[in-house]
């Protein structure tokens, strides 16, 4: 079973200014309301008295889900997001004669009808033409990388490395989305993650494990700084004992308060942008940023993790990281912080 989990949970709600936290929000998980801030009343440098962002958000318009795939779901339409991606909307606006020449329509009345329907959610107009906004670009990566419209396998091939557990030789394979690696020996899986079909693209099965470890630690370490990876909206984390349908003892999981996007992970993944296990591990030729996480078991499994806290108290773990001879040791509590460190040489 898979030690790193993505995946979510309720159906996403539409973002309303100052609305409360979503109400399919699980026990501990759910985010409070803001309290709305004074009329004038300026930070002080207080937490508590942060101006609460909500109060003074305003919502320019609301595109109902169903709305948006209507609008995506017309071939002049898509023509038109695809023309604006090869006439370079991404550097500099593209004039609407630019626009209905690359695009195969006689009738300019009907083009202006379409390119209308994408103005304001998908595409920007301007005094000088038009552009993407952030919903068309992403829709644009999705739609012309393949990340929607392709589906791809690959089978085994060799990875790098040895595993953890038996010391055997590593492979990885790509079914459903999915990556994984795995011992070819033991059968023990390293890590299995959604990974975008377009990664494999121009890649070798040689170059695909760095990509793929970058893409991973990159949404791992988001999450653990509070920020969803999906919609960017707030990540609570938490330190769960013997989780559901998995094969350690304790888990680490963040769940984004607004989208609902879910990951689990080992403790160990949570450090790998932690300061001063960077620098361990730096001091002793190890780059945790270059290096494949699931080279290391405190990262890839629990062996190295113990529970220090009593029945009675939060959950609070010490992971036990070895490098060079010497260890660091690193308690962390139930929301997933570093509470302590210790260097043991």
């Amino acid at each position: 079973m898979s030690h790193f989990d993505r995946a979510t949970g309720a159906e996403p709600r539409a973002a309303d200014a100052g609305s409360e936290s979503d109400s399919h929000a699980e026990p501990g998980l759910r985010s409070e309301p803001g309290t709305e801030a004074e009329p004038g009343r300026e930070s002080a440098g207080d937490e508590d008295d942060a101006p609460d962002l909500a109060a003074g958000r305003r919502t320019e318009s609301r595109l109902p889900p169903a709305e948006a795939f209507a609008a995506l779901g017309n071939d002049t339409r898509v023509e038109i997001l695809e023309a604006l991606l090869e006439l370079g909307a991404d550097d500099a606006p593209v004039s609407f004669s630019a626009l209905f020449e690359r695009v195969d329509l006689a009738d300019s009345a009907n083009f202006s009808y379409h390119l209308d329907q994408l103005a304001g959610h998908f595409v920007r107009r301007g005094e000088e033409g038009y552009e993407f906004r952030y919903p068309g670009r992403k829709v644009v990566s999705a739609i012309f990388t393949g990340t929607l419209t392709e589906r791809a396998q690959l089978g085994f091939f060799p990875v790098d490395g040895a595993c953890y557990d038996c010391d055997g030789d590593l492979h990885g394979w790509y079914v459903d989305d999915t990556l994984t690696i795995g011992c070819a020996d033991c059968g023990t899986v390293h890590v299995s993650y959604p990974f975008p079909s377009g990664g494999l693209d121009d890649r070798s099965a040689a170059d695909l494990p760095e990509a793929f470890h970058h893409y991973v630690r990159h949404h791992y370490c988001l999450a653990a700084d509070g920020v969803c990876p999906e919609c960017t909206g707030t990540v609570e984390t938490t330190l769960v004992a013997d989780p559901d349908e998995s094969a350690l003892d304790v888990a680490v999981e963040h769940v984004c308060t607004r989208c609902r996007y879910r990951l689990r992970s080992t403790v160990g993944l949570t450090l790998l942008d932690h300061a001063e296990t960077l620098v361990f591990h730096a001091n002793r030729g190890v780059d945790l940023n270059t290096e494949p996480f699931w080279a290391f078991d405190w990262c890839v499994s629990d062996a190295r993790t113990t529970v220090v806290s009593a029945d009675d108290e939060p959950l609070r773990v010490r992971l036990a990281l070895p490098c060079g001879g010497d260890e660091l040791r690193v308690v962390v509590d139930e929301t997933g912080t570093v509470v302590e460190t210790t260097l043991a040489e």
